[in-house]
């Protein structure tokens, strides 16, 4: 298996961990303040990456000297996202905003041929553009419709989609940064929501057990793990690949969501994961099959 291979494959990890992310959430309960919830599971992810620092021997202070641009892109990326992500959520409607901010993924596909030395393939267009008919179709269910009324949150859900896939697509930029450096992003993150708690929210401590594994299991793997595979996924692998696959996430969640008895299995959701699993591999197996010409799409090792 190629570098660029393990590296992808590495990514993709992130996509199945971000589809757990509703199930988590939702047994977190409606009561812990967003921001305060961001603050506690940013936290639990340092404090995973600060484990891995023990254990090799260190206190990981020397992945805190980073260019200035690494740091921007990553606090950019991490806390910029959930700030316009949340306030999207309180101005307009949640389906929508979901299907706003989900316009990510196509984003990162087209963003990439920004990138020195990239080519964008037209398997990788249709691929993507495929997955995300898939997408909305799964996520629009229930939906009202769009309303000007809403337009500021509408706003800010592009935002986020922009956020992230700039983010996801500059960090081929710094591609020498550590992916251990995402620990102090992480952290630095957990501070800014933990002062936007505070000028903004109530605290509510959990009082469940349920409410605490939730909480934990956010910061191990949606909002821990994940951020670190995708880090390292999108600065060594097939960044136009993963962006189709991550249409997965939404397919995962509603899934994962089913099995434990929330929902109904219909006729979109079919549609959807038709869609969605027909664009990743038209996007996927289209590069096995041009051989030696995907290379032109990574950067040199």
């Amino acid at each position: 298996m190629s570098s660029t291979h393990r590296a992808t494959l590495i990514g993709s990890v992130s996509i199945i961990l971000w589809g757990a992310l509703a199930l988590f959430t939702r047994l977190t309960g409606d009561e812990i303040p967003p921001f305060q919830l961001m603050a506690m599971t940013f936290a639990i992810a340092f404090l995973l990456m600060a484990v891995r620092w023990w254990r090799q021997g260190h206190s990981g202070l020397r992945h805190i000297k980073q260019p200035a641009l690494s740091w921007v892109i990553g606090i950019g990326g991490l806390f910029g996202y959930h700030l316009c992500y949340f306030s999207a959520m309180s101005k307009a409607p949640a389906i929508e905003v979901s299907l706003l901010a989900y316009l990510w993924p196509l984003l990162i596909v087209l963003f990439s041929t920004l990138l020195p030395n990239t080519t964008l393939k037209p398997h990788h267009i249709v691929g993507a553009v495929i997955a995300f008919v898939g997408c909305w179709v799964l996520v629009s269910q229930g939906g009202n419709g769009f309303s000007l009324e809403y337009t500021a949150g509408y706003l800010l859900a592009l935002t986020c989609a922009l956020i992230w896939s700039i983010y996801s697509v500059t960090s081929r930029l710094v591609k020498t940064v550590p992916t251990d450096a995402v620990g102090w992003f992480c952290a630095l993150t957990a501070l800014l929501a933990f002062v936007c708690h505070l000028l903004l929210e109530t605290a509510v401590m959990p009082n469940t057990t349920i409410q605490w594994m939730g909480i934990i299991g956010l910061g191990l793997g949606p909002v821990g793990i994940a951020f670190f595979t995708w880090d390292y996924g999108v600065k060594h692998g097939n960044i136009q690949l993963l962006g189709t696959l991550a249409y997965a996430t939404p397919l995962i969640s509603v899934l994962l969501l089913l099995a434990i008895g929330e929902g109904n299995l219909s006729i979109a959701l079919v549609i959807a994961c038709i869609a969605i699993v027909s664009g990743s591999l038209i996007a996927g197996l289209a590069d096995k099959t041009t051989g030696r010409n995907t290379k032109t799409v990574e950067f040199n090792e």
